[in-house]
């Protein structure tokens, strides 16, 4: 019997070894990503750790995190059970940012320079809060309740949407905020950060600056067969390049966002594993890769940084949005994009104008088609750094609907035939958020 006990002890101690082993460096993701998040969702809008960790940080395994927040040096830290702690600070202008134990946080850097001026118009186009407005093709108790079955009832925890903004005819139709949100919340936007850093090729080849069409600008290439990949086919995500994007484990895209001090290094430094044009793979690294070439058409840093503002951000009136960066200086394209409700939906709406804002054409009209074409290999269901409803994902809406979408469920929806703009913000995805229940509501509160 003591024989027994003895080798079912070293078993389980065993056991208990491998477990700790395989484990082990998932813990320095969990802390990483947990780190982050306090740092950008409370020095960014202002939320508390308690309110965080119960919404933010509510994610298998991230609980398992301990946090604290050093207002005064304007960081966070976590580490699980102890283990591999991380940090976070916040810069200003910059948002936060995950550093390693070798960042200097004593070396000066550089900020975007904003311009934000008083745009004496309502709401959506100006600075001055939306003008009531009606029409008598809604029907308003219709559309009220769509919206409201959006977001959860009393103690409900289950579709978890934070806010609602839908546009109409370049009006206000329609807003709502969760407890503890409102029209001035910043939102992390997480994956439609792709959508805002595609559009910067499209305002580069407007300017006569920048060719998609042609080989991607990247020396490392040019020597072997990834030297035939276009900026086109990054911007589809069809360039053929090996990448890994599965969030239930270490993959590349984990260990870029939680580890990598050069976001776009690596995607870059990835063989091909398909052919050009042939081989669609969602990649996040693709997109901070393009975030990288974006920076190389720019003699300096500053420059590059001034221009995602003064080009596209800004110039929409879209005040409210941070773009956070990497340990480089690289935006980071792929995901970290903050905005209120109200802003994300202007956003919608430039694409809605086909790339006019208030007269100014700031990417060519025909760019917004270019996005909303289904990339070869998709089966229809992404395009150009947005994804697509062509092939019908979503029954009870239009098939020309496109849209950006992000984690969680953070979608901006643009829908063309119904000079539609639909921003859905929250905490869960298709999995417990029924979207084309929503979008069915919606659009059925409009006269056929």
């Amino acid at each position: 019997m003591k024989k027994i006990v003895k080798v079912v002890s070293v078993l389980i101690l065993i056991g208990i070894l491998y477990a700790g082993y395989t484990n082990y460096p998932k813990l320095e993701l969990i802390s990483g990503f947990s780190a982050k998040s306090v740092a950008s969702a409370h020095f960014i809008d202002h939320r508390s750790l308690e309110l965080i960790e119960k919404s933010d940080n509510d994610i298998k395994l991230i609980r398992l995190a301990n946090n604290s927040i050093l207002d005064a040096e304007k960081s966070a830290t976590s580490s699980v059970f102890g283990l591999q702690k991380r940090k976070a600070i916040y810069r200003e202008g910059l948002g936060s940012m995950l550093i390693d134990e070798d960042f200097d946080v004593t070396k000066p850097y550089l900020v975007p320079n904003r311009v934000q001026p008083k745009i004496n118009f309502p709401y959506p186009f100006g600075t001055n809060e939306p003008k009531d407005s009606t029409f008598s093709t809604v029907d308003y108790s219709k559309l009220q309740k769509a919206v409201d079955n959006a977001f959860d009832e009393g103690d409900a925890f289950e579709k978890r949407t934070r806010s609602v903004v839908i546009l109409h005819k370049d009006h206000l139709l329609i807003e709502k905020y969760a407890d503890g949100f409102s029209k001035d919340s910043r939102i992390l936007g997480w994956s439609m950060t792709k959508s805002i850093t595609a559009t910067y090729f499209g305002i580069l080849q407007y300017q006569n600056k920048f060719d998609i069409n042609k080989p991607a600008p990247i020396a490392e290439w040019k020597a072997d067969e990834r030297a035939k990949i276009t900026t086109h086919n990054l911007i589809q995500m069809n360039s053929g390049l090996e990448w890994e994007e599965k969030y239930d484990r270490i993959c590349d895209a984990t260990k870029m966002l939680f580890q990598a001090k050069d976001m776009g290094q690596v995607q870059l430094d990835k063989p091909l594993f398909g052919k050009p044009n042939a081989s669609w793979n969602y990649s996040s690294g693709t997109s901070n890769l393009l975030s990288k070439i974006v920076r190389n058409q720019f003699k300096t840093h500053q420059e590059y940084l001034d221009f995602w503002y003064w080009s596209l951000i800004d110039k929409i009136g879209m005040y409210s949005m941070v773009v956070e960066t990497d340990m480089t200086g690289n935006y980071v394209g792929s995901s970290y994009a903050w905005a209120t409700t109200r802003d994300w939906a202007k956003f919608g709406l430039l694409y809605l104008h086909n790339g006019n804002w208030l007269g100014e054409q700031l990417f060519d009209a025909s760019w917004s088609k270019y996005v909303a074409t289904p990339t070869p290999t998709s089966d229809g269901k992404y395009g150009g750094h947005f994804w697509l409803n062509s092939s019908g994902k979503y029954p009870d809406a239009p098939r020309d609907m496109y849209y950006a979408s992000g984690f969680q469920g953070q979608k901006v929806i643009v829908i063309p035939s119904k000079d539609l703009v639909i921003v859905r913000m929250g905490l869960t995805d298709d999995e417990s958020f029924d979207f084309n229940g929503f979008l069915k509501g919606v659009l059925g509160s409009f006269e056929k």
